[in-house]
């Protein structure tokens, strides 16, 4: 591995039918959109491990027991964590807290950005050495799928609505309060809405019959 005192947490929420992908829901069902979402998480921990960079984790909310997340490491072979906090901001902020305990620098990456590279995470870990304080992997809804610390800093996580457009920019704000010096990756997407799955399917990054094979009630 290039960065051995590194690690990527994959951050991801339970398949619960009805729970999640809800903006999928009308266009997938329940079922459908909670397999899909079940897909995406398996993509993000495979390409993550295929890149051999560094230490991979599952990190599970709201629990590890979830049958899904045990397959997670009986076919992948990753360690669970479990996500500590009363929203996204504090259970990320905890996720590196524990995890810069061992480490010199670690990432989190969202499961649902299939778009997000081998090539972007070699990347932000490669800022992370060379002493940027702080990675983002910025998204076209205006958050990010990426952020990578060198150290812990809870106001990069406090007092953000979460799923807004302006999640990105306001914390480009904060890095800019704390002076620290930050390297942003390309430009990518989620999948969140029915426009973003028949993108996904045109540049090859879901395959058709996943969606046929997951469509349910």
């Amino acid at each position: 591995m290039e960065f051995p005192n590194a690690q990527i947490m994959v951050f991801a929420k339970a398949p619960i039918p009805g729970a999640a992908k809800t903006r999928l829901i009308p266009h997938l069902g329940k079922t459908g959109a909670a397999a899909l979402h079940e897909h995406l998480i398996g993509q993000c921990i495979a390409n993550a491990l295929k890149a051999d960079l560094c230490p991979v984790r599952l990190w599970c909310f709201p629990l590890m027991q979830h049958r899904f997340f045990e397959a997670c490491r009986a076919s992948f072979g990753v360690m669970l964590r479990l996500q500590r906090g009363s929203d996204l901001g504090e259970r990320m902020a905890y996720g590196f807290r524990k995890t810069l305990e061992t480490c010199s620098y670690a990432l989190i990456i969202g499961s649902d950005c299939p778009s997000l590279t081998q090539q972007d995470l070699h990347e932000a870990l490669t800022a992370l050495e060379q002493g940027h304080d702080a990675v983002l992997g910025p998204t076209e809804d205006g958050g990010y799928a990426l952020i990578g610390l060198r150290r812990v800093e809870p106001s990069l996580f406090e007092d953000i609505i979460w799923g807004r457009d302006d999640v990105l920019e306001v914390t480009r704000e904060r890095l800019q309060q704390l002076q620290w010096r930050w390297h942003e990756l390309p430009l990518r997407w989620d999948v969140d809405r029915p426009e973003d799955v028949e993108r996904a399917l045109t540049e090859d990054l879901l395959k058709k019959e996943t969606l046929i094979s997951n469509h349910g009630a």
